[in-house]
């Protein structure tokens, strides 16, 4: 007898909370040890000793409370992004990774560090809604309907800058999403276009 294939969900959702352990896991590294904190490691804008950072600052969370505030909208936007397949998640979180950290590094006001997975997060809104629009499609607009609903109401910090929050890594981070969903999605129709990059 074959081996029963696991369901693609099974596989996205262990995807998914391995890479919250890792942010939890820093996190309890930072809490833990006196001579290393999260907030040294961020990025730092237009210091060139925190370039390497714009690859690591979304896995880095200066508190529990900051950690807590990201998980939740992490599982359930980064499970939606992961109905596209997970070489689509891939690229969204790697677009959203490096269009914001650069983004923050050249144009984010110094004398700040920015870090936390608020970019991955806006930037797989981003992507969600982008497809949606640009696909036509019923069940990417089905999916962008809920990814709304749930946390739609995000997208208001952009208008407002708001005390200990990165107001660029949201806006970069969308930014990002949007750039990956334009990339990825072609439409259907009389203004049918193909995906520059297929996946």
């Amino acid at each position: 007898m074959s081996k029963r294939k696991r369901h693609t969900f099974f596989d996205n959702a262990i995807l998914l909370f391995i890479i919250v352990l890792i942010f939890w896991g820093i996190w309890g590294i930072d809490s833990l040890m006196d001579n290393w904190s999260a907030r040294d490691h961020g990025i730092r804008p237009g210091q060139k000793e925190s370039l390497l950072a714009i690859l690591f600052a979304p896995f880095l969370h200066v508190s529990r409370d900051h950690l807590i505030g990201n998980t939740l909208p992490f599982l359930a936007l980064g499970g939606l992004t992961l109905f596209s397949g997970r070489k689509q998640f891939i690229f969204v979180s790697a677009s959203a990774t490096l269009i914001s950290g650069i983004a923050i590094w050249f144009l984010a006001e110094s004398g700040k560090t920015h870090l936390g997975s608020s970019s991955l997060i806006f930037g797989y809104l981003g992507f969600l809604l982008i497809r949606a629009i640009l696909s036509r499609d019923l069940r990417s607009g089905v999916i962008a309907l809920v990814a709304g609903f749930l946390y739609g109401g995000i997208l208001l910090t952009l208008l407002r800058d708001q005390a200990g929050v990165s107001w660029h890594g949201h806006a970069f981070g969308f930014a990002g999403g949007l750039i990956a969903g334009w990339l990825l999605t072609g439409s259907k129709g009389t203004k049918a276009r193909k995906a520059p990059i297929k996946m």
